[in-house]
């Protein structure tokens, strides 16, 4: 669709197709129509959680809570959705005037970002009317999945880089859509990456954000020389130049010679980038020519097809690069693009309700997950239990929402990366590697186990 046909549909209808409650699936509001028409609006309880783990993942990382609690108190129906319902004529004036006073009125309990979680726990409850809690589910596992997916890949880029590496997402260029890069350098953020290239995850996030120079901008001069003289003058706070675009390390000794002039105009370089080729091999020869050219401090930083194992292999060999821009692997995921993660009914009406499609089965009632830690502190195992069960250990999901409105305000992004940071300190040592480790145990509590035993029953008749 071109730039000018998204702008007559937007002046048609009147709303933003990023902000629009009408972002869903068809089939949330033919559900919506239907549980009307049938009188069905008992509260129901939905939850969130992720089926099973990536075989290239060893946990996973709760992110999206602030998205979704955003969304849940700015749905509201505008006359301009309300226009389209009604021209569409698929919905009745029922489900209509339902809509035009839509307004979230339910609670939501969730794990809180930042929090390393495993495959089955519920990581947000929803309790709402049940044609409400229903209409919410595609935009509530959009914002949640896209996060916790990024984060789950970023996380495992910043334990194979140290306390030593710096991490910097490049990856907007490369992401599904806009959105995405933006939310993908949120996600990044979380996990404990320095930053982004992203420029509104600035003013929208916090985060901070860097860049460099491309290859065009030393080839429009005719000398590579003056191309990094105009950037470095231009730049003089942050001077980080690019040095692949010919010969790599003839464009290192160029800096080295013009390095006194420089810093004579009171600019020092900060760091060099490298983009293409065997960057292990590159960085090395650059490295000791900036150091026999008394740029030590220079820093060595790296971009182009970098992922955890490129980083985890550079750590163990020694690599003198000090930092790395990552792109396509981060926001689109490469190695597994999705997860396999679901939103589903769990109790309506007071009465546990359970799925038990083959592969697809769910553990029904309202869940509490409790984490247990050794004596060292490390996190030894996790229970799924029933909400009113009691539990050892420490209560995972907390209130985030009653009755349509914050309980308190929610952990800062800052907050939630020191949350995962100190996860990650209490993480088992074989789930920090990038080897599969899936060995972490995670049960469900005889109370659950008795429910599940008890749902099959009755509805087995």
């Amino acid at each position: 669709m071109s730039e000018a046909e998204t702008g007559r549909d937007r002046q048609l209808y009147g709303f933003d197709i990023l902000s629009t409650p009408l972002l869903t699936d068809l089939y949330e509001l033919n559900m919506f129509d239907a549980y009307l028409e049938a009188g069905m609006t008992a509260p129901a309880v939905f939850e969130f959680f992720v089926r099973k783990l990536p075989p290239c993942r060893n946990f996973l990382v709760a992110a999206g809570l602030e998205q979704v609690v955003r969304f849940l108190r700015e749905a509201r129906f505008g006359e301009a959705e309300l226009a389209w319902l009604r021209d569409s004529g698929r919905f009745s004036q029922q489900a209509i005037a339902r809509l035009a006073a839509f307004r979230f009125t339910g609670d939501v309990d969730a794990m809180p970002e930042g929090t390393v979680f495993f495959p089955d726990e519920p990581v947000l409850r929803i309790t709402a009317p049940l044609p409400e809690a229903q209409f919410l589910e595609t935009r509530i596992i959009n914002l949640l999945h896209f996060q916790i997916l990024i984060a789950s890949k970023a996380v495992r880029m910043v334990l194979a880089a140290g306390e030593d590496r710096t991490l910097i997402d490049f990856g907007l260029r490369r992401a599904h859509g806009a959105e995405a890069g933006l939310l993908a350098a949120r996600a990044a953020y979380l996990a404990g990456f320095a930053g982004t290239a992203t420029i509104p995850a600035e003013p929208l996030f916090g985060i901070p954000i860097f860049g460099t120079m491309a290859h065009s901008f030393i080839q429009a001069h005719d000398d590579e020389t003056e191309a990094f003289l105009h950037f470095a003058r231009a730049r003089p706070a942050a001077v980080v130049l690019l040095l692949d675009t010919y010969d790599t390390e003839a464009a290192a000794r160029k800096l080295v010679e013009l390095a006194p002039r420089l810093a004579a105009e009171g600019i020092h370089l900060r760091g060099v980038r490298l983009d293409s080729g065997d960057l292990a091999e590159h960085a090395r020869r650059v490295r000791r020519i900036l150091d026999e050219g008394g740029l030590d401090q220079v820093r060595i930083f790296a971009s182009g097809g970098v992922d955890e194992h490129v980083i985890a292999a550079h750590r163990a060999a020694d690599v003198p690069i000090d930092g790395y821009g990552i792109g396509t692997s981060l926001t689109t995921s490469n190695d597994w693009a999705s997860l396999d993660c679901a939103y589903k009914l769990q109790e309506y009406a007071g009465i546990a309700r359970r799925k038990r499609s083959e592969g697809k089965a769910t553990l029904p009632g309202r869940k509490q997950v409790w984490r247990r830690f050794d004596d060292a502190g490390r996190m030894a195992g996790d229970t799924i239990a029933l909400l009113d069960e009691p539990g050892q250990g420490e209560a995972l999901l907390r209130p985030v929402m009653r009755d349509g409105e914050p309980v308190a305000p929610l952990p800062s992004l800052e907050e939630a990366r020191s949350r995962l940071r100190r996860q990650l300190e209490r993480l088992p040592a074989g789930l920090r590697g990038l080897a599969t480790d899936h060995s972490y145990p995670v049960v469900v509590s005889a109370g659950l186990q008795r429910l599940m035993a008890a749902v099959d029953s009755q509805s087995a008749h």
